[in-house]
């Protein structure tokens, strides 16, 4: 289609700032709630797993999520790790103050994640984390951004980084119009939905920011049309 031929750079409103807290925190919610039914998080613990199969119960693990959201991405890891008996530090970062509140109210006091407001770009975090992941953020930053951030995760994780996002196809597009309807998701994730998609990618275009960026990277695909690239190193 025309419309998805290139990425959208049409804005979302949960981005504004006019959106009032009581939408913000009902779409973020939903948000969570659209990521479960979704598989959003199973290619992130995939990763994970695969990447830490070395490590036996009582290891130590640090990860960092950026742009965490309601933060139900960690408390999958947290759960994830406790399982297999790993020791756990994870803490998750927000640009914006609503989110990680609402990231904090959401998680049973027994999950020790630390959630933190501010601007990755600008941080340094310290001790760097083993592992930094990301998920349905990229897709918010045009190709500056993303080289940024490819640089950024480079430059911050210790043993490897994920990035866990949408591809932009016609099925996700207007399926997720079908499936936003049934659910009676809240009006901004509904518009938010399918804009994201647009604001998507393929293949070739994660393929040529790597390369612009001098990255070696795995790309693959992922159930529920997710097309993330992750590097160990």
């Amino acid at each position: 289609m025309t419309r998805l031929a290139r990425r959208s750079t049409e804005a979302e409103l949960m981005d504004r700032a006019d959106t009032t807290a009581r939408d913000y925190a009902r779409a973020l919610a939903d948000l969570a709630q659209v990521n479960r039914l979704t598989l959003t998080h199973r290619p992130v613990l995939r990763w994970l797993q695969a990447a830490t199969r070395d490590l036996s119960p009582g290891a130590t693990l640090s990860v960092l999520d950026v742009a965490c959201g309601h933060g139900d991405l960690l408390r999958a890891i947290h759960r994830w790790g406790s399982a297999r008996g790993l020791r756990l530090t994870l803490a998750g970062i927000d640009l914006n103050p609503r989110a990680t509140a609402l990231a904090q109210a959401a998680t049973p006091p027994g999950m020790a994640i630390a959630w933190r407001t501010g601007d990755v770009f600008a941080s340094v975090v310290q001790p760097a984390p083993d592992f930094v992941v990301t998920s349905q953020f990229a897709h918010h930053l045009d190709d500056a951004g993303i080289l940024a951030l490819l640089a950024w995760l480079e430059g911050t994780a210790r043993q490897g980084w994920y990035i866990a996002d949408l591809h932009r196809h016609v099925v996700p597009y207007y399926g997720f119009r079908w499936l936003a309807r049934a659910m009676r998701w809240h009006r901004i994730v509904r518009i938010d939905g399918t804009i994201s998609i647009a604001r998507g990618f393929r293949r070739a275009e994660w393929q040529a920011l790597l390369d612009r960026a001098g990255l070696p990277a795995t790309i693959r695909w992922h159930m529920m049309f997710r097309l993330c690239v992750g590097r160990r190193k």
